[in-house]
């Protein structure tokens, strides 16, 4: 170096400590500026990054070959590459190559307890979307074929779902009376699934899954903990048999209602028989639990009932004295339903917003239960694949009779301990469900509704998840705001209105997140070349005549530049004008690291910062520029205006530059 410094400074400055009194005297050394220089020219002379065509382009080539060994080469042969194309679009003719018959026996035991469960809940959610019995098996039979070949997890069982099945009541028959057109409201149904399905495919070939996510977990959990008790209030019409309920789902209008039905003639009987099968089956899940051995007991509890409850009214005729049944279940294969979809229909708008509704809630519901249980068999479950796979299966539900199906939870936890090993009990539980509706749905003739009231409700304390919402309090109260907006939203407004006050609250979240973006000041960590945030870490070390400056936001737009100008031009003002200085700021460093895009107006904001700056006789470097970032400085000519020099590969060069003491090298930087 060129000054000499007292031994108690050249020991602090091989701890990297900086001496306030002689910043001033240190000097680079030429290998040191030449250092810099070529990294800061590995910063500028960066390739650019891929234009917008590029990426969705990519974005559709990743969707669909996003394993790395089924991603085409153009060296492959066109038929090599169709074969590529198919595994990867359906994931079966991977793992059906090594499927061996010791994995069938395991996948049929499965498959037949799923469909034991199966049966009645689809009778039941397809009274609770107002539908007509037989569509909620349909939705059993050709969904969970076609995810069998193009899914991928292996537990998840797929098939209609309670909050599916509320969303299509309570939003379609707002457009369509149920009661009075029963023909309109299916077909309408039908177009809704064909939309779900669509928007479902087109989230997975876009990589569109962040805009599922803006439904936060949060407003998830208080969601379905609405949903499930509105679900609940709607049972008491099979529980009470009442004839004439309210289409409202909020808890005022049900309540209401039921009040209402005690005043004109209603049956006991069908309330008796009703809560003493809940009770059956509340008590066989509590055994399940305590017992794993016996997890095929609350599975096939729902079908006993079924059987039991239609054999004592049967026997006793009680049809005759007032307990509601089913009556006629219409039999046979899935009729194509393609003529009956409603594209020229007044309420096409309509079908397109409930379907991308429909879409967002089964999507979420499906990945976050796929996950969880491929988490637990140690695999990845592919977001974008599982997309596809639900949106082209509701498109082929649509034209074979079907509605929106999903992944369930209860029906997959029951998958799960009966021990499949692959998506081959889906295909099991299907032909199940297929052999009886053709041979075996006279026999339902006699089933009272109580009954499958009884069943809904039997799942729901699942959809209820205190122990999260509470941690959702404690961790968060702005996300908590989300959970309980939804959860009232959904009880005492509607679903539509629930789901909405939750993504507001979420979007408020976000928006506030990016107006007012922390910035934190930088310093030095005694003894390394290390910085962090002088808040978080009282003991870093300010640079004197220098303030570090990271922008704690991954976006430098129009929501938050002229906030972000406005704070670091006071900052620079507050620190001048501090009595206890010793050193007024002529250098300011920005910290760029987070930022990981730019637009315009944050390139417009970082020139009236360099103005305002170098009005003051202080100088702006940026250090850490991101790829995009970097480019579009460029692209603006920012980096011709503040200098090729003030552009950093890291914070320590940034510092070493401005203060003169010399660089330890790259990997500690």
């Amino acid at each position: 170096m060129a000054t000499s410094l007292p031994t108690s400074d050249v020991s602090a400055a091989s701890d990297h400590v900086f001496n306030v009194e002689r910043h001033d005297e240190l000097q680079l050394s030429p290998e040191d500026r030449k250092r810099i220089t070529e990294r800061t020219k590995w910063v500028l002379d960066s390739p650019d990054p891929p234009g917008f065509r590029q990426e969705i382009i990519g974005s559709i080539k990743n969707a669909v070959c996003s394993q790395k060994n089924n991603k085409p080469s153009s060296s492959q042969p066109p038929l090599a590459w169709v074969v590529t194309f198919l595994r990867s679009m359906f994931p079966i003719l991977n793992w059906a190559r090594d499927y061996k018959a010791s994995m069938f026996k395991d996948d049929l035991l499965s498959g037949l307890t799923l469909a034991s469960l199966c049966i009645p809940q689809s009778i039941g959610y397809a009274a609770l979307a107002q539908l007509n019995p037989q569509y909620g098996l349909y939705t059993s039979v050709v969904p969970p074929l076609i995810y069998t070949t193009m899914g991928t997890s292996r537990e998840l069982a797929i098939g209609p779902v309670a909050v599916v099945s509320l969303l299509i009541s309570a939003m379609v028959s707002k457009v369509i009376n149920p009661v009075v057109d029963p023909i309109s409201y299916t077909k309408l149904v039908f177009t809704v699934t064909f939309f779900t399905g669509t928007f479902q495919a087109l989230f997975g070939l876009f990589r569109l899954g962040f805009l599922v996510d803006f439904l936060s977990q949060a407003a998830i959990v208080g969601f379905m903990a609405g949903a499930a008790i509105v679900i609940g209030l709607q049972q008491l019409k099979g529980l009470l048999a009442i004839s004439h309920f309210t289409t409202k789902t909020d808890i005022v209008s049900v309540l209401i209602a039921v009040g209402k039905s005690f005043h004109t003639s209603w049956y006991p009987q069908n309330f008796i028989l009703g809560c003493s099968f809940l009770i059956f089956i509340l008590i066989t899940r509590i055994i399940g639990k305590r017992n794993r051995k016996l997890f095929w007991l609350p599975a096939v509890a729902p079908l006993v009932s079924v059987i039991l409850s239609t054999a004592i009214v049967y026997l006793t005729r009680a049809d005759q004295h007032g307990v509601k049944i089913i009556k006629h279940v219409k039999g046979g294969l899935n009729p194509s339903s393609v003529n009956e979809l409603q594209f020229n229909s007044p309420h096409l708008r309509e079908s397109v917003k409930i379907g991308l509704v429909c879409a967002v809630i089964a999507l979420t519901e499906a990945v976050a239960v796929g996950r969880s249980f491929a988490t637990v068999k140690g695999y990845n479950m592919d977001g974008n694949k599982e997309m596809i796979a639900m949106g082209f299966m509701n498109i082929a539900g649509s034209m074979s009779s079907c509605y929106v199906a999903t992944g369930s939870f209860s029906r997959t936890a029951v998958n799960f301990f009966a021990g499949c090993q692959t998506a081959v009990s889906n295909v099991v539980m299907a032909i199940t469900v297929l052999i009886m509706l053709q041979f075996l749905t006279g026999l339902l003739y006699y089933t009272p509704v109580a009954i499958l009231s009884s069943i809904i409700l039997s799942a729901l304390p699942g959809l209820i998840n205190y122990t999260e919402a509470y941690n959702i309090w404690k961790v968060d109260k702005l996300d908590f705001l989300a959970c309980a907006g939804a959860f009232f939203g959904v009880l005492f407004a509607s679903v539509e209105m629930g789901l909405m006050v939750a993504v507001a609250v979420s979007f408020a979240k976000i928006i506030l997140n990016a107006l007012r973006p922390r910035v934190q000041e930088l310093g030095r960590l005694p003894g390394t070349d290390i910085f962090c945030e002088v808040d978080q870490y009282p003991v870093a070390q300010a640079v004197p005549g220098v303030l570090i400056i990271r922008l704690n936001s991954g976006l430098l737009c129009f929501t938050n530049a002229n906030p972000l100008r406005d704070r670091i031009l006071n900052w620079v003002a507050e620190e001048n004008g501090k009595e206890a200085i010793k050193r007024p700021i002529n250098g300011i460093i920005l910290d760029m690291s987070s930022v990981t895009n730019i637009d315009y107006a944050g390139t417009l904001a970082l020139e009236e910062i360099n103005k305002k700056l170098l009005s003051g006789g202080i100088k702006l470097a940026i250090a850490s520029p991101r790829w995009q970032v970097i480019h579009k400085l460029k692209v603006a000519k920012f980096v011709d205006k503040v200098g090729r020099d003030c552009i950093f590969l890291t914070v320590c060069e940034a510092v070493d530059s401005f203060v003169g003491s010399k660089i330890t090298g790259p990997g500690n930087c």
